[in-house]
């Protein structure tokens, strides 16, 4: 649905997106992450054709996004991290006017306004203007005018940002069902706990160029390392006669726990947990640490800013920018 090889856009000698190469398919949510100025703004900008590549090529939804710019703009919905209200026009009217110029006739477009206003909980102020919305209501009308005319593709900038938790919790559950109806969906965020719980394939840019991609699972292997298993134990226990699988280390003793780095765990778990009942270890659970986006962007954010230590899936892509 969204495919792009080498993307680039240079405003002169400042590279904003510098050879970003990325495939999302259909049912997919991408979450782009990336600190204020990465690049996340102008490569959503060239992929709803408001921006041509300096560099490269995109698709979305199967129309080139330069030599098919109409089409592009049609299979979209977009929400700006600012908004372009008009604030003298009524949620109805703004959503009415949207409507028309995406050609929708007059029963579709009652029809979807009526919807979109009692989702959001907009219905008892669809009459009043929305300059006299409050910042989370205007989020939730731009949310509405994203999705009026039911695009294959939306593109997503802090879709969450100054609303309540309860309206954060139901923007979340409606790009969550949006993901089932085979849209593929971009959200550019800060909040990394509302990507690893939303995102299929999340990507992480700096100064123009995607550092990682790929699931969270594999993102967590690449940055982390292997996953880790503690065992509680119901007292102190000595390691004395404890024979470890192949792919199992461990990394740490601490009294009634222990903690193993395993390389396959569906593979070696069961090997592990025989071990220790033969070696008659008091195990009381044995549970995966948890380990967070948070954990994994961190870390490769500290990397990027840092010469030295770089990690090495990511190297490649950062050196050149570090060293600049």
């Amino acid at each position: 649905m969204i495919e792009t090889k080498d993307l680039s856009k240079h405003f002169d000698e400042f590279k904003a997106v510098d050879g970003v190469s990325l495939t999302v398919k259909p049912g997919q949510i991408l979450a782009l992450l990336g600190q204020n100025g990465a690049g996340k703004t102008t490569t959503v900008r060239m992929l709803t054709a408001l921006l041509n590549p300096t560099r490269g090529w995109a698709q979305v939804n199967g129309y080139d996004v330069v030599k098919q710019a109409a089409d592009v703009r049609a299979s979209v919905g977009v929400l700006t991290e600012q908004h372009g209200l008009y604030v003298r026009m009524t949620g109805k009217e703004y959503l009415d006017f949207f409507g028309q110029v995406y050609r929708l006739d007059s029963t579709t477009r009652k029809a979807r306004i009526d919807y979109l206003l009692e989702y959001f909980g907009l219905s008892e102020a669809a009459n009043q203007r929305s300059g006299e919305y409050s910042k989370g209501m205007r989020q939730k009308l731009a949310l509405a005018r994203a999705l009026m005319h039911e695009p294959p593709v939306l593109l997503l900038d802090e879709p969450t940002s100054a609303m309540d938790p309860e309206s954060a919790r139901l923007v979340r559950d409606e790009i969550a069902r949006l993901k089932s109806s085979q849209r593929t969906i971009v959200i550019c965020t800060h909040n990394l706990a509302e990507a690893e719980v939303l995102a299929d394939i999340i990507a992480i840019i700096y100064r123009g160029k995607i550092l990682l991609s790929g699931t969270l699972d594999e993102l967590k292997q690449q940055v982390l390392g292997p996953v880790e298993y503690e065992a509680q134990l119901s007292q102190p226990w000595q390691l004395d006669g404890l024979s470890l699988p192949k792919g199992v280390t461990l990394s740490e003793s601490n009294g009634s726990r222990l903690r193993f780095r395993v390389e396959r765990p569906q593979e070696t778990n069961p090997l592990l947990l025989r071990q220790l009942s033969k070696a008659q270890a008091p195990v009381v659970t044995l549970q995966e640490v948890p380990r967070s986006l948070e954990q994994v962007y961190l870390k490769v954010m500290a990397d990027a800013q840092s010469p030295v230590n770089v990690h090495p899936v990511a190297a490649a892509a950062i050196v050149s920018q570090v060293l600049k």
